[in-house]
Parts: C-alpha cells; structure tokens; sequence
C-alpha cells in the first residue's frame, strides 16, 4: 500500500508539472504568433553591417534615406491581424521589394534573387546586416499584392512613379517604330498543301489508318520544283502552286 501510495503521488507531481509547463508553452506560442516581425536594427556578430561597407552616394541609398517608410506601415498595418497567424513578412520589406521591382523592371522571382545577391537591395528594404538566404518566397509578393488591394497598390505605383523623377511624368512619349525583318517564311498555297499532307499521314498512322495512297513521292517532287521555282524565268510557275 505504502509503495502504490508513493507511485500515487509521483505521477500526481509528474501530471502538475506536464500542466504548468504546456500551459507555459501555449503562451509562449500564441504570443510569438500573434506578435509581429519587424526588421532587426541591432548589431551582429556573424553578419557585417551593410552601411559602413557600401558607396554612401549609391541611387539606392539615397533613396532609402528619403522615402518615408512609415506612410506604408500606416497604410497597410489594418490589413495584418494582431491576435493570431504566424508572424508576417515586415511591411517595408515587401514593398520595397516591389519598388526594386517596378524601377530595375524585374519580375517577382528576379527581384528575389537579386536581393539575395546585391547588398545594396538590402538596406533599401530596411536591413542593417547582410543576409546571405532569400527574404522571402516569391508567391508572398503575389499574397501582399492581393492583401493591400488596389489602393495600396496605387500608392507604391505613386511613390515609383515619383522616384523616377520627371522621366515619368512627360506629357508626350517618344516610341521607336522601326520595322525590322522577321526571319518567317511567307505561307504559300504549295507550303500549306504540303504541311496539310504530312499532318494528315501523322493522324493516319496514330490512329491506325490504312492509307490507299500518303502522297509522299509527290511532296518530295513537289518541294524540288518549289526551290528551283526560285529562278526569275519560273516566278510564272511558281505563282500557278
């Protein structure tokens, strides 16, 4: 009795302990969920800091420190929920990845990329130190444009518009029209003919067709006289197929 008395007691301290601790881990849980994810300003010992190693008068640092990126948190923090789902992408993250995309014309999976590669894409996006993965997928820009809807959208247009300066504001646009030559070979009727024969004895032999006659000793024939109908005495010829 003494023995299952203590054994009793035992898993009673275990079962308390289980509780406390789940009850801890459940908190801790919903708390890191539900808080959200700016970008890290402090120092790190494994990664240098961007500033101090890039050209200070670079275009995309200059940028960086004149765009007012708390206009976006304002515009876009009632699209994000406080109380639950995992952290998100931080908000100056993922727009400047979509200016970076609207003034270097890039496509979502390029931009990507490139901010994995060029430092400089870095510290317009608000990181201090260098981050050698990927930001993010690139389906999640597609997820943020959907998010902030088409106000939000137009915002980032307006504010890439005004980076670009008055190249982008122009009343009038001046296009090249120039005609160049297309390496296609002009569809005549004795071209179509033969493409027409060839597709039907391919359908013929998928499907299992017997066949009476393919033509294929005429259409040999025919594409010999067809190439020598290049000859100026035999344009006459070559208008007739």
């Amino acid at each position: 009795m003494i023995y299952n008395n203590k054994t009793n007691n035992n898993h009673r301290q275990i079962n308390q302990l289980l509780l406390k601790y789940s009850y801890f881990l459940v908190v801790l849980l919903k708390k890191m969920l539900t808080k959200s994810s700016p970008i890290s300003t402090q120092s790190n010992l494994f990664h240098s800091e961007l500033f101090s190693q890039l050209d200070v008068k670079d275009p995309l640092i200059q940028l960086a420190n004149t765009i007012n990126w708390t206009v976006f948190d304002d515009a876009f923090e009632q699209h994000y929920s406080q109380d639950n789902g995992r952290p998100s992408k931080p908000i100056r993250l993922m727009v400047g990845l979509l200016l970076l995309k609207q003034l270097e014309n890039l496509s979502d999976e390029r931009v990507v990329l490139q901010f994995k590669r060029n430092p400089y894409y870095q510290y317009f996006c608000g990181y201090s130190n260098y981050m050698p993965g990927m930001p993010c997928n690139a389906t999640e820009l597609v997820h943020f444009r959907k998010r902030i809807g088409v106000k939000g959208f137009n915002l980032i247009f307006k504010m890439s518009v005004a980076l670009h300066g008055k190249q982008a504001q122009e009343s009038s646009v001046l296009i090249d029209t120039t005609v160049q030559e297309k390496n296609i070979t002009y569809p005549t009727d004795a071209k179509l003919a033969i493409k027409i024969i060839n597709r039907l004895n391919k359908l013929a032999k998928r499907h299992g067709i017997q066949q009476r006659r393919t033509y294929v000793k005429e259409v040999k024939n025919c594409r010999l006289s067809i190439r020598h109908f290049r000859h100026v005495k035999k344009r006459a010829k070559a208008k007739k197929l």
